[in-house]
């Protein structure tokens, strides 16, 4: 029998439009399209990549309409195609070519930027991108999911990251790059739907830290920054991107408040040191905001990412916990508390609800020690309570929260989940009714699928908004 480390071998094939058998019953007003993404091979040429980031990008499309439909292929990128022909040309998260010092100068100046787009999509400028830890986005076709092209970013910045924010009533997306170059430090910026993107602040460091993620508010975007940094002189050395970093138990994790208008930073609270990928909402009280985040105790998780913990019997990957912090802007401190403290990750709201406001529900996947992603929590952070929701055997993905059209509660909706069945030896789409946490629909994939990260469902009448961070 098969366990989970099937969800981590190189896969290479491509689906083109298939109906799926779905057992169980759809709500007839669930129409739209999920597209997922993460990596579908881990090799090149005879080498092996090192870390689970490092996959190359193969998006998959689930398009429901009285029914599903799969399909799915590999991201035509540079990366890709280069590595087809068994040449590793860029550096990937965990894992290097083999570069003289002139070529890792080049990248480190943004020369040699890999547009390996594996981790989340987004609609932006009337495209769907495929997007990663890089300004380098990649255009697809919604429908056949073949590759237009790559954009290089309209921002400075040799890094961005995957996960922006969408502001619903300002119309504008809000992101953030990270510089690595001689002017080191973050660079935020906003996208407004009816104009060119522009930087609001730059804000310098010497040794900028690793983020995945930040917060958002009305007024204030906050910048997690936890002692896990790099330097300009680090990264030309020989060693991989992750590697470059270093943890420093000495120092705390610093809360940046960025006024989102005047790119001003009005704060820089502290607290005792913390890692984390994955933010969950934040929102304003008066002179107070709310930071809702997955909190590691240190920047091991990073680590345990690799494929070859990934790929052991029994994984040792760090349980992650949801926090609160409450920053104090007007005292400029900062106080953290558990809001469950149990194993959570791939955090997701009602987030066209949830986001830059106080918010009830968050759900996420789960581990026991020694297992990888074997169950799904629904949190409810106002009272506190958890529902658990697992099957032996079956190891879900991210949850995404769709919305009932013209609900009025929270919950009211689904929560749809890419899993991997390892008796049956596929993949199977779960769905599942998020009021009552319960399981309502199930359509076997003709094969198991590589583990995915991040993605989004757009619905059908409606402009295409992100699902999620």
């Amino acid at each position: 029998m098969a366990d989970h480390r099937l969800g981590f071998e190189s896969f290479d094939e491509e689906t083109d439009p298939v109906e799926l058998d779905v057992a169980g019953e759809l709500p007839e007003w669930l129409s739209g399209t999920l597209y997922r993404n993460g990596p579908g091979d881990f090799e090149v040429g005879d080498r092996d990549l090192t870390h689970w980031f490092d996959g190359f990008a193969l998006l998959r499309r689930f398009r429901f309409d009285d029914g599903i439909e799969y399909s799915s292929r590999f991201l035509e990128s540079d990366a890709y195609r280069a590595a087809r022909e068994g040449e590793l040309r860029y550096p990937e998260f965990g894992t290097n070519p083999d570069w003289s010092f002139l070529g890792r100068l080049r990248g480190l100046l943004g020369g040699a930027r890999t547009d390996n787009a594996s981790l989340t999509v987004r609609h932006r400028d009337g495209e769907h991108r495929a997007v990663t830890e890089t300004a380098r986005e990649v255009a697809f076709d919604p429908v056949d999911l073949s590759t237009l092209g790559t954009h290089d970013g309209s921002v400075e910045g040799t890094g961005t990251l995957a996960h922006d924010h969408y502001d619903f009533h300002q119309e504008e997306w809000v992101g953030l790059g990270i510089d690595y170059g001689r002017d080191s430090g973050y660079v935020l910026y906003h996208d407004p739907d009816d104009g060119p993107a522009e930087t609001v602040a730059h804000v310098e460091r010497d040794e900028p830290a690793y983020m995945h993620s930040f917060a958002l508010t009305d007024h204030y975007a906050v910048l997690t920054e936890h002692p896990f940094t790099t330097s300009p002189r680090r990264l030309l050395d020989s060693r991989p991107f992750a590697e470059s970093f270093r943890w420093y138990p000495e120092r705390d994790t610093r809360f940046l408040v960025v006024d989102r208008r005047e790119g001003e930073v009005v704060a820089e609270p502290t607290v005792p040191p913390f890692f984390t990928f994955h933010h969950v909402d934040a929102f304003e009280r008066g002179d107070e905001l709310f930071v809702d985040l997955v909190a590691f105790e240190d920047h091991s998780v990073v680590e345990s990412l690799s494929l070859a913990n990934l790929r052991s019997r029994a994984p040792e990957v760090p349980d992650g916990e949801l926090r609160r912090y409450r920053i104090d802007l007007e005292a400029g401190e900062a106080e953290g508390r558990t809001l469950f403290e149990e194993d959570i990750e791939f955090p997701t709201t009602n987030y066209a609800e949830a986001n830059l406001h106080p918010y009830r529900f968050c759900y996420g996947v789960g581990s026991e020690a020694g297992s990888f992603n074997d169950r799904l929590h629904k949190v409810d952070v106002e009272h506190g309570t958890n529902e658990e929701w697992r099957e032996a055997e079956l190891h879900p993905g991210e949850p995404l929260f769709v919305p009932r059209p013209d609900a009025e509660e929270e919950d009211d909706g689904v929560l749809i989940s890419v899993a991997l069945d390892v008796e049956e030896e596929r993949s199977c789409v779960l769905v599942l009714d998020a009021a009552g946490f319960e399981e309502i629909a199930r359509a076997y994939l003709p094969h198991a699928l590589p583990f995915d990260f991040h993605g989004t469902f757009y619905a059908d009448g409606e402009e295409p908004t992100p699902s999620m961070t």
